[in-house]
């Protein structure tokens, strides 16, 4: 089969690998779509710990069972991964993508659309009427997590990142209003609080959280979810007090609790109310895909066996 296949630490090439076998508990299905996330970059650096060589990259995929069903995997054994015109999986652990799904929707739903759900419905406990503010709102995960506040009964939400164009693209998601992360950030965040934030989601860690911390509301939660902007933020006593500094990421909440957020997100997806830019790849350019990962496409990148 045709797989991106790692020979040592960085990008996969497009070659030949040997065909996976169905064994107990596990059937072979063909991927329809597979996955490109930061994490995948990360792993196959050798981030996650050390790597089996070779092995085929990518951690999350959509594919066809033998008995017809569509379904969401993720993390199939090694030294099989998801960027392949085949992959092993357990049916078990995998979640059912509807008929009427776009398989490239139903994968940017997937790490990415949990990412956004989970810290703001299992972590944070969004509750209707709420003033949320979502960090590096110009990426999937954030562009999903504007809409997700939004359906989960958020009053008013707030887009944040860099990148001005993107954000006005959030803002046609259902942002309430946009903040560029540029100059004096705490000035620029508070200007946009209101009378606080009682959730925020952070992709980012580093001055953009510092900036949300400052500007939260009694009471207030904050997640974060990844370290974009940084690995150590300084952080005063006032900016804590009153306030929930949470730290999530999706393995920690459990199978069942995944699989209900999932099947509500394609639920929401299937219906319309959950829009997320999608751009496919053929599998033989996995070298492209990489390159335009690791640039933060703002967009779902997908790889087509």
């Amino acid at each position: 089969m045709l797989a991106a296949v790692l020979h040592e630490p960085g990008t996969p090439a497009a070659e030949d690998f040997p065909d996976p076998q169905p064994t107990d508990g596990l059937e072979v299905g063909r991927v329809l779509v597979a996955g490109v996330n930061p994490a995948d970059v990360y792993a196959a650096q050798g981030a996650f710990g050390p790597l089996t060589l070779p092995s085929v990259a990518g951690i999350e995929g959509v594919a066809e069972l033998p008995d017809g069903r569509t379904v969401y995997f993720s993390r199939p054994p090694g030294p099989y991964g998801s960027m392949a015109e085949l992959a092993p999986l357990d049916p078990a652990t995998a979640f059912a993508v509807p008929d009427r799904l776009d398989p490239a929707l139903a994968v940017a739903l997937g790490v990415a659309g949990l990412a956004a759900y989970l810290p703001l419905h299992e972590r944070a406990h969004l509750a209707p009427g709420e003033r949320v503010l979502v960090l590096a709102a110009s990426g999937v995960v954030g562009r999903i997590a504007v809409q997700v506040a939004k359906l989960l009964g958020a009053s008013h939400v707030v887009a944040a990142a860099r990148n001005r164009a993107a954000l006005e693209e959030v803002r046609a998601l259902g942002a309430d209003d946009i903040v560029v992360l540029e100059g004096d950030l705490v000035a620029a965040v508070g200007a946009a609080a209101g009378d606080g934030f009682d959730v925020v989601l952070d992709p980012l860690y580093g001055p953009p959280l510092e900036a949300a911390l400052a500007a939260m509301a009694m009471n207030g939660r904050a997640v974060n979810i990844g370290v974009q902007a940084g690995m150590t933020i300084t952080l005063p006593i006032a900016s804590l007090r009153g306030h929930t500094l949470l730290q999530h990421s999706n393995g920690q909440i459990p199978l069942d609790a995944r699989r209900a957020a999932y099947e509500r997100l394609v639920e929401w997806g299937a219906a319309g109310r959950i829009q997320v830019p999608v751009e496919r790849i053929p599998l033989r350019d996995v070298a492209e895909a990489w390159t335009r990962q690791s640039s933060s496409p703002n967009r779902k990148l997908v790889l087509v066996p």
